[in-house]
């Protein structure tokens, strides 16, 4: 009876430690979820921008701001020849001229929003970061718009 009584708890202990594997596993996951924001350093309005399908939202000429479109995923720990797809609808008068184009994500060290930079010439530049496009702080400097334009 003893015999039956040891095995009967070893098998529940080792449930137990299998369930608490399966938790913690589950908890940490390779992705975390992330805004996605834009940042223009171009005099022209950008009617829609997304990266790998998320995001949409639109931004002023000059403009830049938090990420607050919902929502993108994000490697936890960044690696070299990270690609993602930027998309981008910067109208020219009243025709929609859609561009994509496959861009590397620079180096972060851990997780944030994601922000596209759009530079003239169809420069393009992404960046992982927990502060702000118009902030000081920020991975790439938003200067706004340059002083010697109208």
């Amino acid at each position: 009876m003893k015999w039956i009584i040891y095995l009967g708890t070893a098998l529940l202990l080792s449930g137990c430690a299998f369930t608490a594997k399966q938790v913690e596993d589950a908890g940490s996951s390779a992705t975390a979820t992330a805004q996605v924001g834009i940042v223009n350093h171009t005099g022209k309005y950008i009617y829609s921008a997304s990266v790998d399908g998320a995001g949409g939202a639109n931004m002023a000429r000059w403009g830049a701001g938090g990420a607050e479109v919902c929502c993108a995923s994000i490697p936890r720990v960044w690696y070299a020849g990270m690609m993602v797809l930027v998309r981008w609808d910067m109208p020219e008068e009243h025709t929609h001229i859609v561009k994509e184009k496959m861009v590397e994500v620079e180096k972060y060290d851990e997780p944030g929003d994601i922000y596209m930079h759009f530079f003239p010439d169809d420069g393009v530049r992404v960046v992982v970061s927990n502060v702000d496009g118009d902030s000081k702080n920020h991975p790439i400097l938003h200067s706004g718009k340059p002083a010697n334009l109208p």
